[in-house]
């Protein structure tokens, strides 16, 4: 494998604007009344049609249109079922549907960049969905590779993992900020779909395999893990 150019990427700093001015607020009740009181998901709250991203508007939106699909699974390989999946991105030309987002690419009026759905008894998830976009970091030269925003629930709000999936060939990986902080080849590696022409649908997407492993030595990488 090709080692991954480290001595040249600035550190990832985060945008300015989203960082705490202040201290995390003590709960008063306890670190346990989080349990209690967070969101409870279930069947009944998830419709089937989250899942495509790209039937919720009446146009269709622009870009390379993809279905990623994969297995969520525990440390020994066992499926985890029922687990809320939850997917956010930027449109084809690299921004994002929020009123902050400053990068001059143009919004699509036809996607809104949000998905989710639950695991099925094998643990698998499925999403329809377009490319999404390169973009420049604010202030900087650089880049950021095209790539998938997912979050996963375990039986509490308080287990919810945050992590994102890169595409195959990406030239942006080896110079990505984000990517590098990840010192464990293997571990960047995982982040990475597999193409898999299987999973597409006929005349309509290209098919992608992610698969996520929640805990144990092989464990997805997750947002604030290092």
């Amino acid at each position: 494998m090709t080692a991954t150019p480290r001595t040249t990427t600035p550190v990832y700093q985060g945008i300015p604007e989203r960082r705490p001015l202040h201290p995390p607020y003590p709960l008063a009740l306890g670190p346990e009344a989080v349990e209690l009181t967070g969101p409870v998901f279930g069947p009944a709250e998830v419709a089937e049609d989250e899942a495509d991203l790209t039937n919720r508007h009446p146009g269709q939106p622009l870009g390379e249109r993809i279905t990623v699909s994969g297995r969520v699974t525990d440390r020994q390989g066992c499926p985890v079922r029922g687990q809320l999946v939850e997917l956010w991105q930027a449109n084809a030309a690299g921004r994002y549907t929020h009123r902050q987002d400053g990068h001059q690419a143009p919004l699509d009026p036809n996607f809104t960049g949000t998905g989710r759905c639950l695991t099925d008894d094998q643990g698998r998830y499925r999403f329809t969905t377009i490319r999404p976009g390169a973009y420049p970091l604010p202030g900087q030269t650089a880049w950021r590779p095209a790539h998938l925003h997912f979050s996963l629930f375990g039986s509490a709000f308080t287990q919810r993992l945050v992590t994102q999936m890169y595409f195959p060939g990406d030239p942006l990986l080896a110079y990505d900020s984000i990517w590098n902080t990840i010192p464990d080849a293997r571990a960047r590696q995982a982040l990475v779909a597999a193409y898999a022409p299987e999973l597409g649908e006929p005349d309509r997407s290209l098919g992608y395999r992610w698969d996520v492993v929640l805990d144990g030595p092989a464990a997805t990488w997750t947002e604030g893990s290092r």
